[in-house]
């Protein structure tokens, strides 16, 4: 496929693919620095990024469901930014729930909702990054909806439902592959192996019956109908709804801007940028849905950050007292 561009990528586009290429690299030297097996967890997030995300966005661009602008890197038709992004939501989500005192079986869920929050605030703000070039106008990327469908400043409302079940699938086969892996005595065959499996085991999941169920609820409802905003509602509803039931404030190990830089560089530069992106673009009418699923997310960080502070201190004065 041509280029939609054959001069110079445009400057927001540009600045968008090095921020989100810097922190993927802190992502990637943290877990080196910080995780106990960073070999497999380093496989996961090539396992992502190759075998499920890119793929998936690549079938989605050929089926016409939307169309990206030129971009610093490359997968096919797909910007490599995008399936990045996703794979740092995926990692540092992982690692932020494991510190909390949490179900297993919740945090593909609350992953989801990570990346929903970080959505809201990426989506409307690319959309509306349309540049013309050569007699040709596109957004960084750009939905193909019919205007029947319900949408969410041109963004159909079940992609923001994508991003849960995406995160979803691919938390729960990733849990999965590192409980097999912990099994094994983490022989390094089984570090090796499971990263691909839990990938592709995702993308079938993601390509199920299922997926429409859970964006649409089909067969009872149908893409576009307004089905959607049930399921949305459900997906970030549902996750909260857990985090106050199972979790309530209880860590296993605090947050720290230190010890846990990755999980900030994803969860608050990510949309700080976006913000950014947003106001210099004078992008007035969507800036309260970014600022809103950013102190959102920002809002739920802190939560975590000064439940980990307070209940180290109460661990330090029970410990004085004694």
């Amino acid at each position: 496929m041509q280029y939609l561009f054959d001069t110079p990528i445009p400057a927001p586009w540009l600045l968008a693919d090095i921020m989100t290429l810097l922190v993927t690299l802190v992502v990637i030297v943290f877990i080196v620095e910080k995780s106990k097996h960073p070999i497999p967890v380093l496989l996961e997030g090539f396992a992502f990024v190759i075998l499920y995300a890119s793929i998936f966005e690549n079938f989605a661009v050929v089926n016409g469901w939307y169309v990206y602008g030129r971009s610093l890197l490359m997968i096919g038709d797909v910007p490599l930014s995008v399936p990045l992004i996703e794979m740092d939501v995926l990692l540092m989500g992982i690692w932020l729930l494991d510190k909390m005192d949490f179900p297993a079986w919740c945090k593909p869920l609350i992953v989801g909702m990570l990346g929903m929050l970080l959505d809201f605030s990426l989506d409307p703000v690319a959309v509306n990054q349309i540049f013309t070039a050569n007699g040709l106008t596109s957004g960084r990327w750009t939905w193909l909806i019919q205007p029947e469908m319900v949408n969410i400043y041109q963004i159909p409302v079940y992609n923001f439902g994508g991003w849960m079940l995406i995160m979803l699938y691919s938390t729960t086969f990733v849990l999965l592959g590192r409980a097999w892996f912990k099994r094994s005595g983490y022989k390094p065959v089984v570090g090796y192996v499971y990263p691909f499996l839990a990938m592709i085991l995702s993308l079938i999941a993601m390509v199920s019956p299922l997926s429409q169920f859970l964006l649409w609820l089909a067969p009872v409802g149908t893409k576009g109908s307004k089905t959607e905003w049930i399921m949305l509602a459900f997906h970030l509803v549902f996750p909260a709804v857990l985090l106050a039931v199972f979790w309530r404030g209880r860590m296993k190990a605090p947050v720290t801007l230190k010890g846990d830089y990755g999980v900030f560089a994803v969860f608050v530069l990510l949309p700080l940028s976006n913000i950014l992106f947003a106001i210099a673009g004078g992008f007035t009418q969507v800036l309260w849905l970014v600022l809103l699923s950013s102190f959102l997310l920002w809002g739920l960080l802190g939560l975590i950050y000064y439940a980990g502070r307070r209940q180290s201190n109460q661990s330090l004065q029970i410990n004085q007292g004694d």
